[in-house]
């Protein structure tokens, strides 16, 4: 199985939101759908990176890992060098 690290951005709130899922397209659609409880402020929702993994251990540490940083500019480095 794979599993997803992703990045999604609100251009209406100017946000990002950093998760983990193991279908990816599912996930974007509760996130847009307002069913998600930290998302469903706004519907536009869209990714920006993904990241994936063999296992949901190491999709959850990464996560973790992004959202430890707490900064903005980190998870804009990310997107940026993913758009090589």
């Amino acid at each position: 199985m794979e599993y997803f690290v992703y990045i999604l951005y609100s251009q209406s709130i100017d946000k990002f939101y950093v998760g983990h899922c193991q279908n990816l397209e599912d996930r974007i659609n509760r996130h847009n759908g307002g069913r998600s409880k930290y998302t469903k402020i706004a519907m536009d929702w869209e990714v920006k990176y993904t990241e994936s993994f063999s296992t949901r251990g190491r999709a959850m540490e990464r996560e973790r890992e992004i959202k430890r940083k707490k900064s903005r500019k980190y998870i804009e480095f990310l997107i940026s060098e993913d758009k090589g």
